[in-house]
């Protein structure tokens, strides 16, 4: 079923060319012809505009015409026939064969190519009422990818091979559109990974991209391959030869008005040139172009005009080859020995500068005439057969099918001994020609290997070409080169000291936002793409030590950013130490009341016999005040680095002292309250409540507190702890509880205790005036409280260390309270008012002044 369709597909195309011969009659296409017993066809942009170019099939459309002598295309001929002519002297290669060509122009126009092919493909014009299958082996064209696209898919189905030697469009590599298409030239598949690995050699992120008609082949697959790399594509804007001055126009002002300073032309030559030109008049500058291989080495655009715009442009071009007996050949061309041949007095008008008489049709202000006597100078770059690079290509293509001719007629591969035919040149198809060329694999004389893969495509090899200016004109300077190694890897190789820049030596930068330093991340810009973005500083305890990163790095715990956010330096350890301001205080603090305790507890010593001693219960004061020393002393345990022993020390010590405290304090109260219910009528409380109940209140009240410290040691003890918070730069170092119930039980006992002696003493508020005891109790058991209510909060929110402070600090003032309120009235009657120091001042019975 495939083969059939196959078939309809050609006879159908037979009929459609047999149709358009009958219709256009013959087309006036100039042509450079030799016999041979083998006819290699060639197509070629030897002049670059065509007129009238509208045919129609319903009426004869009138002869094209084509203008625009191309000479560098021209030299492409020659060398085809060179090629031909050198294998023709050849005895290893077809010996005793003759090949021959056809040449036509196809005025860089893909209807003119297919013209020209059709032309080629069909029988001599002496039986024009038939059209009779091709009478040429292959065809060597074209150098426009669009022409190629357009040949290769009509002469597809007829297994006519057309070997190009400039179309670089990757999209003819698909052998299921173009199952005959082959090419000297490298796809624009490896160039543009070619493109990719100098662009992310040099850091160049913001690009702007220039494309022609079939560019946008080349720009998808080098956007593929620049996006692993990060690059970003500015703008695409295509550029045609057949453009208004309008379009032109609004490409260069596009340029202007971007920020780009680094563009890539992935166009022909004929398609830059317009553009070029009008960058060149309004004078842009400051850009470094990036080449393709179309027209990185083309005369045209290398001129110094251009040179003021395009200075330092580098792209990939093909490497360079030397074929030293083409110059004589081509200065052996002369109109005067060959007037009939085609294109050859437009040679010598471009060459030397005026056209023989016999070839002028009209005579304009313009054409100078030439006397017969001129010589060409053999200095001309037409001459320079030092660096081909297209015009090797032409003469690979050549040479190429002429080993696949070799292999069909002699059963063998160039080189070898002549065995014998394998088939007579008459059984000799295209088809078969299609057939050896997939195979042809050989080192031709200057070095090169030629073969194409399942594609048809050559391998991949450039030369880095930058312009610069020396002696006047532009050289194309290789700095470098590119190739395929195996398994699908690339080499490129640059000269840095050969390159010289648009800006100089300066590498160029072409980046939307600068590089982000040290310190800070990339972040995106809504709307526009990944390359552009603000860089912002990391986040406290995260870094970026590399430049251009994405994303900061967050700190290990034990560590916090620096300054500048670019390394991880160990935390600070934080907690309460002897060294510290604070912490000196909290001590001087803790020694003075401890001081004045004990000064205290001396004064009621040596004052033991006193009245105000005696009635204040000598034993519980001192036992109060013994407690009250080591209250003050109990913060001397919380400042300092934490320990497991002083973690265990400092909650317990300060439940067990506390709770003695207000022990001896509650048993005090309960004292004064049984003293003042003994001056009742018939009470008997003073009798039941001596020295040894009051020893009992307080050894039980605080062996409870023991109790709990106890279980709380036993059960879930206090241990330092080290506190890593991701957004603090230090590392608290303090005490766990281990148990929260059990701290809080101790806070609560301790508070219970303060709450009971709050109430018995404002039950003895109303105590006669010179016995203030009640009073004095009350108010310390307020101070005491508010201190603690107050406490909670203030230590739950406090941070750090200051958590401890906020702790010592309860501690010192409620001891501070109770030491004052209680001891301080005694003392200064003690040390200030002794006179008041007798027992009848303590029982009220002095009389008042006055009475």
């Amino acid at each position: 079923m495939a083969m059939l369709n196959i078939l309809n597909l050609c006879f159908l195309l037979c009929t459609q060319i047999c149709f358009a011969c009958e219709r256009l009659g013959k087309f006036e296409l100039q042509e450079i012809y030799k016999e041979g017993d083998i006819i290699i066809g060639g197509i070629f942009p030897i002049t670059f505009k065509q007129e009238n170019d509208h045919a129609s099939f319903e009426i004869k459309p009138p002869t094209s015409k084509c203008k625009g002598f191309d000479l560098r295309t021209f030299r492409w001929t020659r060398i085809m026939m060179f090629a031909i002519d050198e294998i023709n002297r050849d005895d290893r290669l077809l010996p005793n064969i003759s090949l021959g060509y056809r040449i036509l122009d196809s005025c860089a126009s893909s209807a003119n190519a297919l013209r020209a092919a059709f032309t080629l493909v069909s029988e001599s014009e002496k039986k024009e009422s038939q059209c009779y299958p091709p009478p040429i082996t292959a065809l060597v064209a074209e150098s426009g990818s669009t022409q190629s696209m357009v040949l290769a898919e009509a002469l597809g189905p007829f297994r006519v091979p057309m070997v190009s030697y400039f179309s670089t469009c990757e999209c003819l590599s698909d052998k299921r559109k173009y199952p005959t298409f082959f090419r000297t030239m490298q796809s624009d598949y490896h160039q543009a990974k070619a493109l990719a690995l100098l662009v992310k050699r040099y850091g160049w992120t913001w690009i702007g991209v220039l494309q022609s008609d079939t560019g946008q082949y080349g720009i998808a697959g080098f956007t593929k391959e620049v996006q692993k790399y990060g690059v970003c594509i500015a703008f695409v804007a295509t550029v045609l030869r057949t453009y208004p001055q309008s379009k032109i126009l609004e490409v260069v002002e596009m340029i202007k008005q971007s920020n780009v300073k680094v563009i890539l032309a992935l166009v022909a030559e004929g398609d830059v040139y317009p553009l070029m030109q009008e960058v060149v008049r309004q004078n842009i500058t400051g850009i470094q172009w990036i080449a393709s291989v179309a027209w990185i080495t083309a005369d045209g655009p290398s001129t110094p005009e251009m040179f003021k715009s395009f200075k330092g442009t580098i792209g990939f071009g093909m490497p360079k080859k030397t074929i030293l007996k083409l110059g004589l050949y081509l200065q052996e061309i002369n109109p005067y020995k060959d007037p009939n041949s085609s294109f050859v007095s437009d040679y010598w008008e471009a060459v030397v500068g005026c056209r023989p008489q016999f070839s002028v049709n009209i005579l304009t202000n313009s054409t100078k005439i030439c006397t017969g006597d001129e010589k060409v100078d053999n200095t001309h770059k037409f001459f320079d057969v030092t660096e081909l690079g297209t015009s090797y290509k032409v003469h690979q293509a050549v040479h190429a099918i002429a080993h696949a001719l070799h292999w069909i007629i002699f059963c063998e591969r160039s080189g070898g001994n002549v065995s014998r035919k394998c088939l007579n040149l008459s059984e000799i198809t295209p088809e078969l020609v299609t057939k050896h060329l997939k195979d042809v694999h050989f080192v031709d004389a200057y070095g090169e290997e030629t073969y194409f893969d399942q594609n048809g495509d050559p391998p991949a090899t450039y030369d880095i070409i930058n312009w610069q200016m020396r002696g006047g004109r532009v050289n194309h300077i290789p700095v470098g080169y590119f190739s395929t190694l195996e398994n699908g890897r690339y080499d490129l190789v640059v000269h840095e000291d050969k390159i010289i820049w648009n800006t100089g030596n300066l590498t160029p930068k072409a980046v939307c936002s600068e590089i982000c330093p040290h310190g800070t991340r990339k972040a995106p810009i809504k709307g526009l793409p990944v390359c552009c973005f603000d860089c912002i500083p990391c986040a406290e305890g995260s870094i970026s030590n590399t430049t251009g990163a994405v994303d900061c790095i967050i700190c290990p715990i034990e560590y916090w950013s620096n300054e500048r956010k670019d390394s991880c330096i160990m935390k600070v350890i934080e907690f309460l130490s002897y060294n510290e301001t604070m912490g000196i205080v909290l001590v001087a603090l803790s020694l003075f009341g401890a001081g004045l305790a004990f000064s205290t507890m001396v004064l009621f010593i040596q004052f033991r016999e006193t009245p105000i001693v005696k009635a204040n219960n000598s034993e519980l004061s001192l036992l109060l005040l013994v407690s009250l020393i080591f209250c003050f002393l109990c913060p001397l345990t919380f400042i300092g680095e934490p320990t497991v022993w002083s973690c265990m020390l400092r909650h317990t010590a300060f439940g067990v002292t506390f709770a003695l405290c207000i022990s001896c304090v509650l048993g005090k109260t309960i004292v004064v309250v049984t003293a003042f219910r003994a001056t009742l009528p018939g009470s008997n409380l003073a009798g039941r409540f001596g020295p040894a109940q009051q020893r009992g209140i307080v050894c039980s009240c605080t062996a409870i507190q023991v109790v709990i410290c106890i279980l709380w040691l036993k059960i879930s003890p206090p241990f330092p702890e080290k506190l890593f918070e991701q957004r603090n730069k230090k590392i608290i170092l303090e005490c766990n509880t281990g148990s929260d119930a059990a701290f809080y039980s101790v806070l609560g006992y301790v508070s219970l205790l303060a709450v009971i002696c709050l109430v018995l003493a404002f039950l003895a508020r109303k105590l006669p005036d010179n016995f203030n005891e009640a009073k004095m109790i009350t108010f310390s058991m307020l101070i005491f409280c508010a201190v603690w209510i107050t406490f909670i909060p203030a230590y739950i929110s406090s941070p750090g260390k200051y958590t401890v402070a906020v702790e010592i600090f309860a501690i010192l003032s409620s001891a501070f309270g109770l030491l004052l309120c209680i001891f301080m009235p005694k003392c200064y009657i003690i040390l200030i008012k002794p006179e008041k120091n007798t027992k009848k001042h303590m029982m009220g019975k002095v009389p008042k002044h006055g009475m």
